[in-house]
């Protein structure tokens, strides 16, 4: 007969599964009653799937999404792709790389060319992301890359959006590196996950091999400032080396080292 999980981990070793637990959202150690989760954990479960399916179907509003203040101190504007409700964004995922006609004018009419950095900001799978990781997140990029000297395209924000849109901005704006900030797909760790893609001088031609991501922002993953920091550094290797995705290795900064202790 198989131990019970609960006097099984209290007896043998408590201060260390308490110190896994602390450091991961994974559901480990949970405890059972019988073969199954107890009823705590069932319910945690089946409030996660909520939350992830409501960050994939929530409908994107640049007014609702963000604070007032926010929407004005970035003076942001909304934009849409070609797909015209949230059932055929899903459906189709080819509509939203592509922007609407009105939307191409309003972005060249508003948006500076040639700029350093070009910031977007996409709902894609998950508005809730966007809501939660942006407002810290974009102060910190737009910083970092002013004390660089770099000059930055005015931001703004795309409903229905894919990551494949990164080719229509790049036609558009043709800016030197382009970061498109999005929704990453939920899933029961979190509903609030963000993700950067980012990509230099991007065109039509140009497929996921020209791209790089920075994934996982959100509280239990890359915290917003070491989020910018990672954005800035990779923008500052695409310009100095001219190219982005599979040409580009992300400089990361050494792990800690830890010694091996002694059995």
């Amino acid at each position: 007969m198989a131990k019970d999980t609960d006097s099984f981990l209290s007896r043998d070793f408590p201060e260390a599964l308490r110190k896994i637990r602390e450091r991961t959202p994974a559901r480990i150690f949970l405890g059972r009653a019988g073969a199954a989760y107890r009823t705590e954990a069932q319910l945690d479960l089946r409030e996660a799937h909520a939350a992830a399916r409501d960050a994939v179907r929530a409908e994107f509003k640049l007014e609702t999404a963000f604070s007032a203040e926010f929407v004005k101190r970035w003076n942001l504007f909304e934009v849409s792709t070609e797909a015209r409700s949230k059932e055929e964004y899903l459906l189709r995922p080819d509509l939203g790389r592509r922007f609407q006609e009105n939307s191409r004018q309003e972005i060249a009419k508003r948006c500076s060319r040639d700029a350093d950095i070009q910031i977007a900001i996409g709902d894609g799978l998950s508005v809730t992301a966007v809501s939660a990781q942006v407002p810290p997140l974009l102060p910190l990029v737009e910083a970092g890359a002013r004390a660089r000297g770099w000059t930055l395209g005015q931001t703004f924000a795309i409903r229905f959006c894919r990551v494949g849109i990164l080719n229509a901005i790049g036609e558009l704006l043709a800016p030197k590196a382009t970061v498109l900030l999005i929704g990453e797909r939920p899933g029961l760790a979190t509903a609030e996950s963000l993700s950067a893609y980012m990509a230099y001088r991007h065109n039509a031609a140009h497929t996921d091999a020209n791209r790089n991501l920075i994934s996982n922002i959100h509280t239990w993953g890359l915290r917003p400032q070491a989020a910018a920091d990672r954005i800035l550094n990779l923008a500052a290797q695409m310009m100095a080396r001219q190219a982005s995705g599979f040409h580009i290795r992300e400089q990361l900064p050494a792990a800690p080292h830890h010694p091996v202790l002694p059995k």
